[in-house]
C-alpha cells in the first residue's frame, strides 16, 4: 500500500506540493492538518486516548480526532472522514480557526503543521477503532484546562498547544 501523503503548504496555507507523511515529519516540513473537537451539552469535550501501537505519542490523551487532509479534500470533509474512521460517528462540524505550530517528539519526528480546528456537537457514545484509539472519555473543559497544567505528560504535545487556543476561542464567545 502506498504511504499516505500530506499537503505541503506555505504560511498562507497555499499548497506547494505533496510529500509522504513520514518524510514530512522527519524533515519537519510545514504541511496541512486538522483537529476536531467534539463537545456535548454539559460543556464536556470528548477526548481520545491514542492507541498504544501508534508510532508517536502512544497512550496519550488528545482531542476527539486529528489527521491530515488528502489532496483535493476540504477541511470539513477531511474532519468528517477521520471522525468516522477513528471514533465511529459523524456530526456537523463548524470551522473555527487555523494556526501554525511546531512540536518535536522524542523519537526524532516533528509535527510542523498549519492546523485547521473544527468543532462538532454530539451527545452519544463513539464506536472507537482500536487500531487508532485505546479509550475515550468526556471531560469538562474547565477540568481539562486545569489537568493540562498539573499533568501535561498525560496529553499529546499538540493537544496542549491547540487546547489553549480552543479554550480562549470558547471564552471569547
Amino acid at each position: 500500500m502506498e504511504e499516505e501523503k500530506v499537503i505541503l503548504v506555505n504560511s498562507n496555507d497555499e499548497p506547494i506540493g505533496l510529500m509522504p507523511k513520514m518524510e514530512a515529519h522527519e524533515k519537519a516540513v510545514l504541511h496541512r492538518a486538522f483537529s476536531v473537537f467534539v463537545v456535548n451539552d454539559k460543556n464536556e469535550l470528548m477526548l481520545q486516548q491514542r492507541a498504544i501501537e501508534k508510532y508517536h505519542s502512544p497512550g496519550l490523551w488528545t482531542n476527539t480526532c486529528c489527521s491530515h487532509q488528502r489532496d483535493g479534500e476540504g477541511n470539513i470533509e477531511a474532519g468528517l472522514r477521520r471522525l468516522d474512521e477513528e471514533m465511529g460517528f459523524t456530526t456537523p462540524l463548524e470551522y473555527l480557526f487555523n494556526f501554525i505550530y511546531k512540536a518535536p517528539f522524542d523519537n526524532g519526528l516533528t509535527e510542523h503543521e498549519l492546523d485547521h480546528v473544527m468543532l462538532g456537537r454530539y451527545e452519544g457514545d463513539p464506536v472507537i477503532n482500536p487500531e487508532e484509539v485505546a479509550s475515550w472519555k468526556w471531560m469538562n473543559i474547565e477540568e481539562i484546562n486545569s489537568d493540562l497544567k498539573n499533568n501535561p505528560d498525560s496529553y499529546t504535545v499538540w493537544f496542549a498547544i491547540i487546547f489553549d487556543r480552543f479554550y480562549n476561542h470558547l471564552n471569547q464567545k
